[in-house]
């Protein structure tokens, strides 16, 4: 080996030895060491920790937190049924078990038994007015207590602002049930966006806030109000397509398919899966029309009671009301006997056919059976809210019928306003009917 190849080998470890035995080495071997010391000591004492808790509360399947169920971290659900979080269910539905213990606990609160669809009106005029600051016009009122006393479907339609969504989820408050509010999103197209899904890999169902409701309702006499807010956002028949066909039912026959198996410990009124649409759940869709929505179909309007609000109600001074307590059986009685006590006139009976065979020799369109059967219960619901027979027929020809004209051609319109405005006139005297005027105008602006 060349000799200075030697000697610098030999300088290079002297160099490196007197780095490492210096006090700066020193040093950092001190600081490394006492960190191995500390991290061991933070890891024992971790580890302990650890296993003590899992004594306190063993956990089951824990995945990762990416991988963990959404739905399974939502804010404790609120109700009727006053739930706990118990940690020994196994089920996959999770809080409907829970509600099948709540259930057990719950008592039924004391209602108001005396008070009548006219009372509802008032009181809740007022609840609205001086506990809420919201205001609405009597004939509003009454048109939603009587649509509702009509069909379990409503839609809220019109101006942003006019108070669509307050007046749904106010009625909730007045009954000291608070109306549950659903977004509609953009992207639903099916059942399991509105009631949850069950997902594969933890075994667990995503339990929708709509199912929890519907589930809950099973178990009280209380009156449900769920909003579908901006229902139209998304294709109204196509994510709510089960429930539209569910309504053409019987109550007692309207099964809603949850799951298409049964396991051991699912919930006590689930049937094979199916758990039948409690008769005390009334759906309410605001609606908005423009741009940004899609057009709600016929198939979900004669299915539906409308109501249009599109101006605001006038100020005035409101008695105050702290809200009532009524159970759905008692307005239930209220409707069933305001329609066996007010039932349409032969009179009107007769008006309402000369405009049925008008519009279909003129125009093919036709009231259907449905609506005509809309007709004759709304009618008596909104004389015992304190209306009138020809204030009823009125708002319901507006919004039942003369909107199925709104597709119509102009040409066929403007040759055809003359007539239709004369078989109105003639008919009832068109001073009196004052939304069908408002709508004549309407279609005759159409079909300049």
């Amino acid at each position: 080996m060349n000799p200075s190849n030697n000697m610098l080998c030999g300088t290079f470890f002297e160099t490196l030895w007197s780095l490492l035995s210096s006090r700066v080495a020193m040093s950092i071997y001190f600081v490394l060491l006492f960190g191995s010391i500390a991290a061991m000591i933070i890891s024992v004492l971790y580890l302990a920790t650890e296993k003590k808790q899992a004594k306190v509360k063993p956990k089951k399947d824990v995945l990762p937190e990416e991988e963990q169920d959404p739905t399974l971290k939502e804010e404790t659900f609120t109700g009727a049924l006053d739930i706990k979080d118990d940690d020994d269910i196994t089920s996959r539905f999770h809080t409907l078990v829970q509600l099948d213990r709540a259930a057990q606990r719950y008592k039924q609160p004391r209602y108001d038994k005396d008070i009548s669809l006219k009372m509802i009106c008032q009181n809740f005029r007022n609840y609205a007015a001086s506990v809420l600051g919201l205001y609405y016009s009597e004939e509003d009122i009454r048109k939603f207590i009587a649509g509702i006393g009509v069909s379990h479907l409503m839609v809220m339609q019109g101006l942003s602002g006019t108070g669509k969504t307050s007046m749904a989820t106010a009625f909730g408050s007045y009954l000291q049930n608070p109306s549950t509010v659903i977004p509609v999103q953009p992207m639903w197209k099916e059942r399991s966006d509105i009631i949850g899904y069950f997902n594969e890999f933890t075994k667990r169902f995503s339990e929708g806030t709509l199912l929890k409701k519907l589930y809950e309702a099973r178990y009280t006499d209380e009156i449900y109000v769920i909003v579908l807010d901006e229902m139209n956002i998304a294709r109204v028949e196509y994510y709510f397509a089960d429930f539209l066909s569910q309504m053409e039912l019987s109550p007692a026959n309207r099964y809603l398919e949850v799951v298409s198996d049964t396991w051991d410990d699912d919930p006590r009124l689930l049937n094979r899966g199916m758990l039948r649409i409690p008769e005390n759940v009334w759906f309410i869709g605001t609606a908005n029309n423009d741009d940004s929505t899609f057009a709600i179909s016929d198939k979900v309007y004669d299915r539906a009671m409308l109501m249009n609000l599109d101006r605001k109600a006038d100020l005035f001074e409101p008695v105050r009301v702290d809200g009532d307590r009524i159970s759905f059986s008692h307005f239930k009685k209220l409707v069933e006997e305001a329609k066996e006590t007010n039932n349409l006139t032969e009179e009107m009976n007769e008006k309402i056919r000369k405009i049925d065979e008008f519009l279909t020799s003129q125009y093919h369109i036709t009231y259907g059976n449905r609506i005509r059967r809309q007709m004759e219960e709304f009618v008596p619901v909104y004389i015992a809210c304190g209306g009138t027979e020809i204030e009823a027929i009125d708002d319901m020809i507006a919004k039942k019928v003369l909107r199925k004209l709104d597709g119509l051609s102009p040409v066929i319109l403007r040759y055809s306003m003359d007539a239709l405005e004369n078989i109105f006139e003639t008919t009832f005297g068109l001073q009196n009917m004052t939304l069908c005027k408002e709508s004549l105008e309407r279609l005759r602006r159409i079909a300049m």
